[in-house]
């Protein structure tokens, strides 16, 4: 059953929910909490900690719309928020978006949209679960391959399969902040760290909505795989969504100034793919290498501001779907040979 918390303070709003979404209710997909502000509204979410989703009004006394979408990142960012008001106007749009919103939806309320918007927010909250619990796992054994871990998970023969590899097929995409040194060097080291995670926030949604995962967070950088079919147009799709979502995010005007610009290499082919590591330290990486990867990132580090970057073979597997510019001849890392390299322009 999915918990949605609804905060607004129009009371009609309420009888109107519970006769929309009767059947759901009744069949128990649906529970809807309600709260008449946004102080109340953080209240219901401390007693029931499983709210999924937050659909939430702008203008409301005590704390409104636009507080509370900024409180909700801070204390519950698992929790996806829809703001449903009557203020559509395009400043309230962006500021709601920038502080975590995943949709709008404008009054007089169309509650077909709504109950689709519902549903699409319902199937996000449940693929970032679904990726936290295999990341939670897979950090879990990685972490912690003991003697008692490894006999509760069926002994010598599971601490054999971790040490397993294999050569698989799949896209490498590495993304770089452009320029970020500049802030660690100049800004306090909670604003740097606030500022990475947030953008890091940004670029993870994109590629885990592309059935892509992140294999390692490097610096400034992220490191992320595709497998499986399309794998190279997913993480291209994923890209241009990531330069989109990043182009979006306002400015930083504090003691120094920085506007958020990323980088993008891609390349894609076969990878060995394995538990990388000391096990003696019982620290294992479960992670992809070899040339495919390397290349990957020598590409991104050819791209510039706002590029996405890939090879020539990508781009002759890629040319009747992307929109792509060559750049020329590039000299990369431990490479005999001068590459042609390609721009993703859209």
């Amino acid at each position: 059953m999915a918990k949605i918390l609804v905060a607004d303070d129009e009371a009609d709003l309420e009888v109107l929910i519970k006769q929309k979404f009767r059947q759901k209710i009744r069949e128990q997909q649906y529970e809807f909490i309600f709260a008449v502000n946004g102080n109340d509204a953080l209240t219901k979410i401390e007693q029931h900690p499983d709210v999924e989703i937050v659909l939430s009004d702008i203008n409301m006394p005590e704390m409104d719309g636009l507080t509370l979408l900024s409180r909700l990142g801070e204390s519950s960012p698992l929790i996806k928020s829809v703001i449903v008001s009557a203020y559509g106007d395009m400043d309230n749009i962006r500021t709601a978006m920038n502080r975590g919103a995943f949709d709008f939806i404008t009054k007089p309320i169309n509650f077909d949209d709504l109950s689709l918007t519902m549903e699409k927010t319902l199937k996000h909250v449940l693929q970032i679960k679904e990726t936290l619990k295999a990341i939670k796992e897979n950090n879990i054994l990685k972490m912690y391959v003991d003697e008692t871990v490894l006999n509760f998970m069926g002994g010598r023969e599971f601490e054999s399969s971790l040490m397993d590899n294999e050569t698989v097929e799949g896209t490498v995409m590495f993304i770089d902040i452009c320029s970020f040194t500049s802030i660690s060097e100049n800004a306090p080291a909670d604003t740097v760290v606030r500022l990475l995670n947030n953008y890091f926030d940004v670029m993870v949604k994109e590629i885990i909505a592309q059935n892509g995962y992140v294999d390692k967070f490097i610096g400034d950088a992220v490191m992320a795989v595709f497998r499986g079919e399309y794998h190279l147009d997913r993480a291209i799709d994923a890209s241009l969504a990531v330069r989109a979502q990043i182009e979006k995010l306002p400015a930083i005007s504090e003691s120094f100034s920085f506007v958020p610009k990323v980088s993008i290499g891609i390349n894609s082919g076969e990878m060995i793919s394995g538990n990388i590591g000391s096990k003696s330290l019982r620290r294992l990486d479960y992670t992809v290498i070899g040339d495919t990867v390397n290349t990957a990132q020598r590409l991104q580090s050819a791209a510039k501001e706002n590029q996405i970057i890939i090879s020539e073979s990508a781009y002759e597997k890629v040319k009747e779907s992307f929109n792509c510019k060559q750049v020329g001849e590039v000299t990369l890392k431990n490479k005999n040979k001068a590459v042609m390299i390609y721009e993703v322009m859209d």
